[in-house]
């Protein structure tokens, strides 16, 4: 089974990344936190998402240090800062805290005021000028997807960054599909629905039949569509060990089926949930 998602310039990643929401916040963790990202990158999982709002890019900068060729990071520009000029700002702002000289994907972190036609323009002259490889976007639909696609340069967007999990997929419906259709690659953040899937009865079970555990059929049933990739946080080694063992799991059509009779997918068009 293929393990990589491919964006459109061609770059190959693997289809299991690492999240950073609110890691890098506690001293008393701070060092597990950084052995886990680091573990992380030795495993291959190469994608690191982190975002100003996070407040934590000095962090995932510090553990990325010497080793900046294992890693793809993921950036994100608020919504408030999104302007022609605010987009470049923070650009700059990230690039400083995390100690590199171009981010490889950075993305509108959601809907704000300012017109997507500024954010775009921003975005395309950055990349142009090398300071980011390729952008995207997070949390939106099809339609403004589609506004997106029509902009000049729009066509450049290379990601949506989504809440897709077992819980909530209403993505399902008619975004999962759109994105395939523009091999537009889709990050599933939130993927094990922050924990509360670990307990489930029925992940219990397929877990036991595949000798693995709740949280790896979770993350394997959001990397079974081709194109979809997992950001799942770990905080520690044994967590981010446990996410790598996910990329072995095949699950079976009877698996599925479980999973389809207790989880349903959306029979119509749901709003698609963001910050």
């Amino acid at each position: 089974m293929e393990r990589t998602i491919t964006f459109a310039d061609g770059v190959k990643v693997c289809t299991l990344g690492q999240g950073t929401w609110k890691m890098g916040q506690s001293a008393s963790r701070r060092n597990e936190e950084l052995k886990a990202l680091r573990r992380g990158l030795d495993l291959g999982l190469s994608v690191i998402d982190t975002a100003e709002m996070y407040g934590n890019e000095e962090f995932v900068g510090e553990a990325i240090r010497g080793q900046r060729d294992k890693a793809f990071i993921v950036s994100k520009v608020l919504p408030s800062n999104a302007s022609y000029k605010g987009t470049k700002l923070a650009c700059e702002r990230s690039l400083r805290k995390l100690g590199i000289e171009c981010i490889d994907l950075y993305l509108l972190h959601w809907i704000g005021h300012h017109p997507f036609a500024e954010t775009v323009r921003a975005m395309e002259e950055l990349r142009q000028a090398g300071k980011i490889a390729r952008w995207g976007m997070s949390n939106l639909d099809v339609a403004d997807m589609e506004r997106i696609l029509s902009l000049p340069g729009g066509t450049h967007c290379a990601a949506n960054q989504v809440l897709y999990n077992l819980k909530e997929w209403g993505v399902e419906f008619d975004l999962l599909p759109w994105s395939m259709r523009h091999a537009m690659p889709v990050m599933a953040y939130t993927p094990i629905g922050e924990g509360s899937l670990r307990n489930h009865p029925l992940l219990k079970r397929i877990a036991q039949k595949h000798n693995a555990t709740p949280t790896q059929i979770a993350l394997a049933w959001v990397m079974r569509n081709p194109g979809v990739m997992a950001i799942p946080k770990a905080s520690g080694i044994g967590h981010v060990e446990e996410n790598f063992r996910s990329l072995s799991i095949s699950l079976s059509e009877d698996d599925l089926d479980e999973l389809d009779s207790v989880f349903p997918a959306p029979q119509h068009k749901i709003p698609l949930a963001g910050w």
